[in-house]
């Protein structure tokens, strides 16, 4: 069997980590990026023996162009080909009323998530056109926030709004090149390491709200991933059905 090769932004925590684990259960090679090393050799060693030697951790700031067009280089050079990005790193910030959003915060928020999958996004086309086969699947993790934004989430909001507009033309553009493009946007995720914490509503209550297992977002990355060529989920949202999102605000 060929060897299926994914790089996944973000791998060293949370969703990056835990859809990182299940692309290597299903047989993928997955690089596992970051900015720091340690958490990205704590994913793979969480992995079972048999898929260990399928991780490849590489740091990586993909706020820089530099930094990306050496982190696909490798790929390149080690693999021969890429047949799957899952964009998902982002950093973020407390919610803030707008007024008092500093333009350091806009700018982290903004470069994590919308120049981020822009960089690491261009530099997967350049790959996925040349291989042979040619063509690959780019997954963007979106947000419900891209549709209904929270209270004083301008940012990160944005920041999510860019990712759909960029899932959308990534899309557009793959088309001639046998690359697919589509968007997850995740509701909330049970945390693993602390309580639920309490969210501003549209009303300006605060309110703990339902949650749902991690598993059910692998599974869905997963299920994306294996996809045949020619055939695309281009845009899903999983959520706990309770989560407020419809009607919101």
């Amino acid at each position: 069997m060929a060897v299926k090769t994914a790089v996944v932004t973000g791998a060293g925590s949370g969703i990056g980590r835990a859809c990182a684990l299940g692309l290597l259960a299903d047989g993928w090679t997955v690089v596992l990026t970051g900015r720091r090393k340690d958490p990205l050799e704590e994913t793979a060693r969480l992995a079972p023996d048999v898929d260990r030697g399928r991780a490849v951790a590489v740091s990586a700031d993909i706020t820089d162009p530099a930094a990306v067009d050496d982190l696909f280089a490798g790929v390149a050079d080690r693999f021969g080909r890429l047949d799957l990005l899952f964009n998902n790193a982002a950093d973020t910030m407390p919610y803030t009323p707008t007024e008092d959003v500093s333009t350091e915060d806009w700018h982290r928020v903004m470069d994590s998530i919308a120049t981020g999958t822009f960089l690491c996004s261009r530099a997967a086309f350049g790959l996925m056109k040349q291989q042979s086969p040619r063509g690959g699947r780019i997954i963007n993790n979106g947000a419900p926030s891209a549709q209904a934004p929270r209270p004083d989430s301008i940012a990160f909001t944005a920041a999510k709004h860019a990712v759909a507009g960029l899932t959308r033309s990534l899309s557009l553009d793959g088309r001639r090149y046998d690359i697919s493009c589509g968007q997850i946007d995740i509701g909330n995720v049970t945390p693993q390491d602390r309580p639920q914490p309490a969210v501003r509503q549209a009303d300006d209550s605060l309110r703990v709200e339902p949650t749902m297992d991690m598993q059910h977002v692998v599974d869905m990355v997963r299920t994306m991933a294996a996809l045949p060529a020619g055939v695309n989920i281009q845009s899903v949202l999983i959520m706990p059905s309770s989560m407020p999102y419809i009607g919101r605000g």
